[in-house]
């Protein structure tokens, strides 16, 4: 018998990365809820924080600078983090139905999506067209504004904002100071922009005070921004704004800047809206019509405190979201949260001043900039610099009245009474293939459809079964990707051989939990293993499960090779040249993540690159009249080249500076951070001949990073490989590169000589 660390009793899922949700998560990392599994799920690793929107496109803040890394926050917050879409939710069932995974099972869920500028569908998919929300895709849009007119000074531009609340003038004096910059810098006139902002109330900045108003028409005036007073904008074609009265403007690009909107499947939901379509919530940050669903920032309207759609109140609701959901958890009284009834305005006007209004008082000064640039600092440090916290013990034997949990055995045990119910089994099973179907193959002739004391497959005659195993913990907080990546860890063995994937037997560690969340991790990691089994048209025939202390999962693979087809590491051949298929620097950046060192930008390219099939790779390296050919995995690039050289008793000229590295390795590498496995690869250093001279480059230690779903290393006639690489850009491997070239041994060489 072992002692059971805290089971998965409950299940709480964050929709959406916003201010409120990302101090929530916050204050979760510093008081971890006891049995409660945390999911964030965000389209993106990174969310812009509002406040400094304005200053970033204004050319005062880099993207680090006013983005919030929600990989680390998740991390810290020891939550799952499903990186899509939610697009659909069932309210009756509790699940959260996403656009590119298997639905998500709560018990509570809080949604912070944000809104959207009022407009029309078709207007948003012009790519001139630019809704100012959701701000991630906004700034990405705008980035490329920028970059045009960095590459094209010389050509006027002409760019309209529609709206002239608070956000469009503060975007209008930022957009007009950046693009200026950038003009002047070229060399050209600032008067190859022109600005247009279109305001349907008889004034700008209607609600705040007159002095505030009648400032920003001088400014608009003394620096050359056109505004139209009580223009409603009715159409929008080719490269024209039209208004009701007739007013007719030509522009290269139009900011759309109105009033917010919701998303759509919230009303659908069944959830109680207002007109808008915004989540009603009572004073408790709770829906009016679903207990279990809580929703704040501009997705939210409290309905007996209605505010405007901005960012202060959102910050504002985080700390008692906070409470309120852990008071929801433990079954205790919620406490209502009245938001303040004025805030103050601070509009910055894009040349390091700024000006403020509260109520009935307004000031501008250099001073406000400088002081709201203080505080948004100190408000991206929150999350930048995450405190470092000892780890609590908890006791699920001895509940609390105030911390209630499920009745659930305080032991667990080994050996096969840690095995996960057959129940539990069955029904994973059938949910799975509700959505995957598995392929019917005559070949087998026992397997999951009529389960046995172990699957039985016919080997066709001619040929050779290939077989190969895998099995790793977790190192990523989603088991859905997880189990996508396990699947193409372990086949990619038989990618390498030149063997064609068959069949496969899954082993996997659940942690532990009730049996509904039991159930609930295995469908993820099934869904995303069926997933590429299914697109390498690999059938599972079988498995096992135990329930353990963390996540862990694996393959063990069979695949048919033709005896003259096997690809071997003994293959190598003087004369030939070596093709890497994906980049290095897994390792690094996963043991960067641990020690929350990484970027989530960085750790979502390494997904991107470990989510990506050696299949097709294969296939293209065969075609091209591969020799040799390895899968680059734990031991390193050298490690794997070193098996291969000696195996055909040659030597490589390996160009250093060729080999692929992912997004963020050199920086977390030459920080010192390398995985566990690095100081045992380096033992393959002997092969170098000349290690002295190569030791100290830069890219010298990722040679020896261990990979996990690696790229492909082979080796290629010289005469094919301009070819064989063109081809395999062509299927998406595009870090794909020539680092080296076989050559014959001597006494001289007979390793590995590095340039």
């Amino acid at each position: 018998m072992k002692t059971q660390i805290q089971p998965v009793l409950q299940d709480l899922v964050f929709i959406g990365g916003g201010h409120a949700h990302a101090i929530a998560l916050r204050q979760l990392g510093m008081n971890p809820l006891p049995g409660v599994r945390v999911t964030l799920i965000t389209e993106a690793s990174n969310t812009p924080y509002s406040g400094m929107l304005p200053g970033h496109v204004a050319g005062l803040y880099s993207y680090d600078d006013c983005h919030i890394d929600l990989r680390q926050l998740a991390q810290f917050a020891g939550a799952q983090l499903y990186i899509d879409q939610a697009i659909e939710l069932d309210l009756e069932n509790n699940r959260v139905f996403c656009a590119a995974r298997p639905p998500v099972a709560f018990d509570i869920v809080s949604i912070d999506t944000g809104s959207t500028p009022a407009i029309a569908a078709d207007l948003t998919a012009l790519d001139w067209v630019l809704p100012a929300k959701p701000i991630r895709r906004f700034l990405e849009n705008w980035d490329q504004l920028v970059t045009q007119v960095q590459q094209q000074p010389t050509q006027p531009i002409c760019i309209a904002i529609v709206g002239g609340g608070a956000g469009g003038v503060e975007l209008a004096f930022n957009i007009q100071h950046h693009l200026h910059q950038i003009l002047q810098a070229a060399g050209q006139p600032r008067s190859h922009l022109t600005l247009h902002l279109f305001q349907r109330d008889a004034d700008l900045l209607p609600g705040h005070p007159r002095w505030v108003r009648n400032r920003i028409r001088q400014l608009f005036d003394d620096r050359g921004i056109h505004y139209h007073l009580q223009q409603q904008v009715t159409d929008v074609c080719d490269h024209q704004l039209e208004c009701e009265s007739g007013l007719t403007i030509a522009c290269d690009y139009v900011i759309w800047v109105t009033q917010a909107t919701a998303p759509e499947w919230l009303a659908k939901a069944g959830l109680a809206v207002d007109q808008h379509g915004f989540i009603l919530v009572n004073d408790n940050l709770q829906s009016l019509s679903h207990p279990q669903v809580f929703a704040v920032g501009d997705v939210a309207t409290m309905i007996n405190h209605p505010r405007p759609k901005a960012g202060v109140f959102a910050v504002r609701q985080g700390k008692p979201l906070f409470q309120n959901l852990q008071r929801a958890l433990q079954h205790q009284a919620l406490r209502p949260f009245h938001p303040q009834k004025q805030f103050l305005h601070l509009i910055g006007t894009g040349n390091g001043s700024a000006i403020a209004s509260r109520g009935s008082l307004a000031w501008e000064s250099p001073l406000l900039w400088r002081w709201k640039d203080w505080i948004d600092r100190r408000f991206m440090q929150r999350f930048t610099h995450l405190p470092t916290m000892s780890p609590k013990v908890s006791h699920p034997s001895t509940p609390s009245s105030s911390s209630p949990l499920l009745p659930i055995s305080p032991m667990r045990c080994a050996g096969c009474g840690a095995k996960v119910g057959s129940t539990v089994l069955e029904r994973v099973l059938t949910r799975v293939q509700q959505t995957q179907p598995p392929s019917s193959q005559a070949d087998i002739l026992i397997g999951l459809d009529a389960p046995d004391d172990a699957a039985v497959i016919q080997i066709p005659a001619g040929k050779l079964m290939a077989q190969t195993i895998d099995y790793f913990t977790t190192f990523i907080n989603d088991p859905f990707v997880f189990g996508q990546i396990g699947a193409n860890h372990a086949l990619s063995d038989l990618f390498a051989m030149g063997a064609t994937p068959h069949s496969a037997l899954a082993i996997a560690t659940i942690p532990y939990g009730t049996e509904a969340k039991v159930e609930e991790t295995l469908y993820q990691l099934l869904s995303g293993a069926m997933l590429v089994l299914q697109q390498t048209q690999t059938t599972l025939i079988g498995g096992h499960t135990i329930e353990g202390s963390e996540l862990a999962f694996g393959l063990s693979c069979n695949g048919w090779v033709a005896p003259e087809g096997i690809l071997r590491k003994g293959g190598l051949l003087p004369g030939q040249v070596l093709i890497l298929t994906k980049a290095l620097g897994t390792g690094t950046l996963l043991a960067a993540q641990m020690q929350q060192q990484a970027k989530g930008l960085w750790i979502d390219q390494a997904i991107l690159s470990m989510l990506q099939s050696n299949q097709a790779a294969a296939q293209c390296l065969i075609q091209h009249q591969a020799t040799a050919c390895t899968d680059v995995t734990g031991f390193g690039l050298l490690g794997h080249l070193v098996e291969m050289i000696r195996a055909s008793k040659v030597a490589v000229q390996l160009q250093l500076e060729a080999v692929p590295v992912l997004a963020g390795a050199l920086e977390t590498i030459q920080r010192g951070i390398s995985s566990s496995l690095q100081s045992q690869n380096l033992q393959a250093s002997a092969a170098i001949a000349n290690l002295t001279s190569v030791q100290t480059f830069p890219k010298f230690p990722l040679l020896f990073d261990p990979q996990t779903s690696g790229g492909l290393l082979a080796s290629i006639p010289a005469d094919r490989a301009t070819d064989c690489l063109t081809a395999l850009k062509q299927l998406d491997y595009h870090h794909s590169a020539i680092i080296g070239e076989v050559v014959a041994a001597s006494i001289a060489n007979s390793g590995i000589t590095i340039h």
